[in-house]
């Protein structure tokens, strides 16, 4: 299993959005990024992923899974992009602020904070980790 972390802004698509879309989970589409593509290209049914409030609050709000891997992004009309689908699995008792995970040496290594516009970036376990027990919740 591989970890990831995935940017959304609350306004266009937030943590209870993706909670209310139940099991059948959504598309996570509208990447426009070629190194984003290419880790959704990478994920595998089953991987977690944070989901990240960018933007509006710059936190870590929850947990969710892909359960369909990489496909053609319909938003796409260039047939260049892919998307996969995530099922809502937990939100976080409490979110993440970057703010905190910059303070923390021991995940200030993340792409969230060496690449902060990309928008679909891998997660090493040992600092998901580190951020599960930051944002109180059970282990996964």
């Amino acid at each position: 299993m591989q970890y990831w972390l995935l940017k959304s802004e609350p306004d266009v698509w937030s943590i209870n959005q993706q909670k209310k879309a139940g099991k059948k989970g959504a598309q996570w589409d509208g990447v426009r990024n070629y190194q984003a593509r290419n880790n959704l290209k990478k994920m595998k049914i089953g991987d977690l992923c944070f989901f990240y409030h960018s933007n509006i609050g710059k936190q870590i709000v929850g947990i969710v899974k892909v359960i369909k891997e990489a496909f053609a992004d319909k938003t796409d009309k260039k047939g260049r992009f892919v998307a996969v689908q995530v099922r809502f699995v937990e939100e976080f008792n409490s979110p993440i602020s970057l703010e905190k995970i910059k303070k923390n040496k021991a995940i200030s290594h993340l792409p969230l904070i060496k690449q902060s516009r990309l928008s679909v970036m891998p997660i090493d376990y040992k600092s998901w980790k580190i951020i599960c027990k930051m944002g109180k919740i059970r282990k996964i």
